[in-house]
């Protein structure tokens, strides 16, 4: 190996851990614990090193919102590929997605809450945005109906379990009757 090529795995590690720690302190304690100083005191490093990875925090944020998007992407692809027929697909589709905003908090945030500097619906979103949507256009895009553009259903449907789940997470709507509103959604807006 050469030391360039050992500088830049040391380089990557040294990405992920910043990520990784700034996940963790947001999941912990909210973004606005998330500064260059914490950071930089958790992973034992000086905030100039910091720097040479990120710019600042709305950085951090927009990074920590791509990782987010490959793995709720995964997530989503999974429960869809181990649900039988389209109805059922769709429903582990949006139980998938709302359990990940359950879950993840601070990703869900840094996904589409907070200013991570991050493009969504134009030539250059990154592509694991990109990747994201995908996932539910897959599912979705069967069971838009006759006339409907498949991305547009999937904008709305998405739409709605963005709603879902910001107003769950928020205490506007009362979590034990989750479970239900997945299900009618499902049952009245993607009708198989």
């Amino acid at each position: 190996m050469s030391v360039q090529e050992r500088k830049e795995r040391e380089r990557a590690r040294r990405e992920r851990l910043i990520l990784a720690t700034a996940r963790e302190l947001a999941e912990e304690q909210g973004w606005d614990a998330v500064t260059t100083r914490r950071l930089a005191e958790r992973i034992e490093y000086s905030q100039p090193v910091l720097y040479s990875h990120f710019r600042g925090k709305r950085e951090i944020i927009g990074a920590v919102a791509l990782v987010g998007a490959a793995e709720m992407a995964a997530l989503l692809r999974a429960a869809a590929r181990a649900a039988d027929g389209p109805r059922a697909r769709v429903t582990a589709l949006a139980r998938a997605y709302l359990d990940f905003a359950e879950h993840n908090p601070a990703v869900y945030d840094a996904m589409f809450q907070l200013d991570g500097g991050l493009a969504f619906a134009h030539e250059d979103t990154p592509e694991p945005l990109k990747d994201a949507f995908a996932s539910l256009l897959e599912s979705l895009g069967e069971v838009a109906g006759d006339g409907v553009h498949p991305a547009l259903f999937t904008e709305v449907f998405w739409a709605a379990l963005h709603g879902l789940a910001t107003l769950t997470r928020a205490g506007r709507l009362p979590p034990e009757e989750s479970e239900r509103r997945a299900e009618l959604l499902v049952d009245r807006l993607a009708i198989v």
